[in-house]
């Protein structure tokens, strides 16, 4: 079984600048024909995504209003990773904000590339544990949640029935599934 081979890139460019990410054409050489060919990446920050349980076994959902999808959507709480941010300190921070509970305990579920096709980012999945709310929601001035308790043995039927459509939310929710079935299995 032969090996990818690597296209080396021969020229980049940024065309667009939007406020959370920009857009770059690369131009690559494929290693196949010798040829250049361009492509386009969204070059992103770091996302992270939390999967906060309380201690009675129910999952803080929100929901929100998606201009991309023009609806609400029912998701688990994240967003950027802050220059200069940890990964594990930009899901607390986007727990407490989106909202209102924080964690006794975050633990990491594993990375992810949200599409290599078009991304530069990672997704860093957390499982946030002994959840509680502490305070209100904190929403900046482009985003409005709403919080939802979910029990945990619902979430298997709302990620079947397409009840939670989000692509990257139903990869780490079921990633958390996944988790939390081998970790009891241990203890």
């Amino acid at each position: 079984m032969g090996r990818v081979r690597p296209w080396p890139v021969q020229e980049r460019e940024r065309v667009a600048d939007c406020r959370i990410f920009a857009v770059e054409r690369t131009i690559v050489r494929s290693p196949k024909d010798g040829a250049d060919h361009d492509f386009y990446r969204i070059l992103s920050d770091d996302w992270v995504q939390i999967v906060p349980v309380t201690v009675s076994g129910e999952v803080v959902m929100i929901r929100q209003y998606r201009v991309g999808a023009e609806h609400a959507t029912l998701e688990i709480p994240g967003g950027i990773v802050d220059p200069g941010e940890t990964p594990s300190a930009a899901a607390s921070r986007e727990l407490l904000e989106e909202t209102g509970y924080a964690a006794a305990r975050l633990v990491p579920l594993g990375d992810l590339n949200p599409n290599p096709a078009l991304f530069s980012n990672r997704l860093h999945c957390f499982v946030a544990e002994g959840v509680e709310r502490v305070g209100e929601i904190r929403n900046d001035r482009t985003e409005e949640t709403i919080v939802e308790l979910v029990p945990l043995d619902e979430l298997p039927r709302l990620l079947v029935e397409g009840a939670v459509d989000h692509a990257l939310v139903v990869a780490t929710l079921w990633r958390y599934l996944h988790w939390s079935r081998f970790a009891a299995a241990v203890r």
